[in-house]
């Protein structure tokens, strides 16, 4: 099984600068709903991997971040596959899983029995492609201004994920 994993904040909905947790501030991306579709149509896992840091720090909880996902899931027609998160901050504590480190990664490769080779991470950060690219997935990164060593495709706008991977 091939995989696309997805960050969530400045790739699925909109980065605020700030934690998302709210569902009037959870907007979703132009495109994302299309390419979500597209993607499974052909064939993909679809897996959200995001770190979630405010939850460890007080500022909300895993109740408002699954609301969040749960509006998500609804709007896409229920194709997200999982969700992963990191709800641990290093301030609190530091954690294996959340990124740039791979154990969210880890664990949905072997729940899904994914195929890391024909499969791929797309993010706006750094952070988000290195976990990705330590175990041999592919990697996107999304920005207008983003450079990244760690980035095999680079793309200004969602839309353009399926060209990008030669689909």
């Amino acid at each position: 099984m091939r995989a696309f994993f997805l960050d969530r904040d400045g790739i699925i909905n909109e980065e605020r600068g700030t934690y998302t947790y709210q569902l009037q501030d959870f907007i979703i991306l132009p495109h994302v709903l299309e390419v979500l579709i597209s993607l499974k149509d052909l064939g993909f896992k679809l897996i959200v991997i995001t770190n979630q840091a405010g939850i460890s720090r007080g500022l909300y909880t895993k109740k408002q971040m699954n609301l969040c996902h749960d509006f998500l899931q609804i709007k896409c027609q229920n194709i997200i596959d999982d969700f992963y998160y990191a709800p641990l901050h290093p301030e609190i504590s530091e954690s294996l899983s959340r990124k740039p480190d791979s154990l969210m990664f880890e664990r949905a490769i072997a729940k899904h029995d994914i195929v890391v080779s024909e499969s791929y991470m797309i993010g706006d950060k750094e952070r988000d492609l290195i976990p990705a690219r330590k175990l041999g997935i592919a990697t996107i990164i999304l920005g207008n201004t983003v450079i990244s060593k760690y980035a095999d495709y680079s793309i200004k706008d969602i839309s353009q994920v399926l060209k990008s991977i030669g689909v």
